[in-house]
């Protein structure tokens, strides 16, 4: 069921975008991306494709097309620990400032023995929705900007570690290899401030973002996971900040922990950002029983 839902929003989202590319085709005059939002306030990509900060999803819709128009980035982000490398890629577009859809592909690989030959691959569906407020323009308001998301995961199987036998999480303890997110996120900027406050309950099973599968021989329930963030606006083009997610703990084999960063992210204009932080990522299974620390680069582009 999972696979057909999975399916059907590929195809969708396909058949959209082919349906804009022949409208284009079809009229001279079919409109651009307004690029009516203000800078940096379609945030940048969190590791799963959201639109957000780094590791976590913000209310905000990604792309800089404004209530009557639409928006469309690409991204590639990779993340550096002592004995990991996660990348991560994809492409996201932000409908009426209302709807946000994206697609993304992870590959997580190791780089010291016994994981050395590690890779496990995983792709991501991802929508938002904006349910009510306005970060920008409701100043004078208390209420935030607030959207709930989902995201489809699949993960793809593990390569690299055919002498022990292992090629599916589910060989690891993982109740399933696909997954579904959920997570509702309330984002307020104040502008007199130069501040920006997010945060994010996540209901999930997934473990290590759903590399290491869903749900496992200790913990096979939804969760409620918590998340957040805050960013200062240094001047309009630089923007420094803080995160933070609470991460399950569903495997024997793996003592997960939460994740952490601290981010710069430099926007020279609507059409480019490059962020780069320092991010723990805690202990990524016992094989490797350290606190996996190191550098963060996300590189975005689009209108």
């Amino acid at each position: 069921m999972y696979q057909n839902t999975l399916r059907s929003i590929k195809v969708a989202l396909l058949s959209a975008t082919l349906c804009g590319l022949a409208a284009s085709a079809a009229a001279d005059n079919f409109p651009a991306p307004d690029m009516g939002k203000f800078l940096a306030t379609g945030g940048v990509k969190q590791l799963e494709g959201a639109g957000g900060g780094g590791i976590t999803p913000w209310a905000l819709i990604t792309g800089y097309g404004s209530e009557d128009s639409y928006g469309i980035n690409a991204h590639i982000t990779q993340v550096g620990t002592q004995d990991y490398r996660l990348k991560t890629y994809g492409v996201a577009v932000g409908f009426a400032d209302k709807l946000e859809m994206s697609l993304s592909k992870q590959e997580f690989s190791g780089s010291l023995a016994p994981l050395d030959q590690l890779n496990i691959q995983q792709d991501i569906v991802g929508i938002k929705l904006k349910l009510t407020g306005d970060a920008v323009f409701d100043q004078d308001k208390l209420l935030p900007q607030i959207a709930v998301g989902v995201m489809l995961k699949r993960n793809n199987g593990i390569a690299g570690l055919g002498a022990l036998g292992v090629s599916n999480v589910r060989q690891l303890g993982a109740s399933n290899d696909t997954g579904v997110d959920y997570y509702v996120s309330a984002t307020k900027l104040y502008l007199d401030q130069s501040l920006l406050l997010s945060a994010t309950l996540r209901l999930t099973k997934a473990n290590q973002m759903g590399i290491l599968g869903f749900g496992g021989d200790k913990s096979n329930h939804y969760q409620a996971m918590f998340e957040g963030s805050a960013a200062y606006l240094i001047h309009r083009k630089l923007v420094a900040g803080v995160e933070y997610r609470m991460k399950p703990r569903n495997l024997g084999i793996d003592n997960e922990k939460d994740f952490s960063d601290i981010f710069l992210a430099y926007f020279p204009n609507k059409n480019f950002s490059v962020t780069a932080a320092y991010a723990n990522l805690g202990d990524i299974t016992i094989f490797n029983p350290k606190n996996q620390r190191g550098w963060y680069l996300s590189l975005q582009v689009g209108n």
